[in-house]
């Protein structure tokens, strides 16, 4: 084969890496506007283990919060998102300051606390119907935007109470809904690396 051939045959597989490329960075964009799919994020990395006992919601300096770490991260998963094709969303947020901070650092627009997203660690028998509004916010949220992409910044019960899956701290799951906004399927992309 000539050299002429072997050019030609590299940029004939560069031009095709780059396509697919950004064919799979559509994806996630496309899913998301597609009336079917939302994204849950549980909170950037927040050092300790619940909440202090007499926390308060609204008090930031009653809670766990973000660390150093955890404030990076939560910028590099709006840069993910940025890569993926995701430049602006409807972002709710869990009333919990930790997850308000990562929602705020994603730089994905503004911020809209959500009641259905709060954590019921504390209470695990609210789980069910915690669960149940959750599945309501998102169907009216998906009819009212079905075309704009969605983000959900939340806690790890409430995570795995929707969708059935155990998630570290900063990891975003694309989740595919039902007309009722019930889980049907999800893709978990780990956190990225700051």
């Amino acid at each position: 084969m000539s050299p002429f051939h072997h050019i030609l045959r590299s940029i004939i597989f560069l031009i095709s890496c780059f396509i697919f490329m950004g064919q799979s960075n559509a994806g996630l964009i496309h899913d998301l506007q597609d009336g079917q799919h939302v994204i849950l994020i549980r909170h950037a990395d927040a050092p300790g283990y619940g909440d202090p006992v007499g926390y308060t919601i609204g008090q930031c300096s009653t809670q766990r919060n973000l660390g150093d770490y955890g404030k990076k991260q939560a910028s590099a998963i709006g840069i993910w998102l940025s890569k993926q094709g995701i430049e602006t969303a409807q972002i709710y947020s869990s009333p919990w300051c930790r997850c308000l901070d990562t929602a705020h650092l994603l730089n994905k627009g503004p911020v809209t606390t959500e009641s259905s997203l709060g954590s019921f660690f504390d209470n695990m028998s609210l789980e069910k119907k915690q669960t149940k509004e959750l599945e309501s916010f998102i169907k009216s949220t998906l009819t009212k935007h079905p075309q704009t992409p969605i983000i959900l910044v939340t806690h790890h019960v409430n995570i795995e109470a929707y969708t059935g899956k155990v998630v570290s701290v900063g990891d975003i799951v694309l989740v595919k809904v039902d007309k009722d906004g019930k889980h049907i399927s999800h893709t978990v992309y780990p956190s990225p690396k700051n």
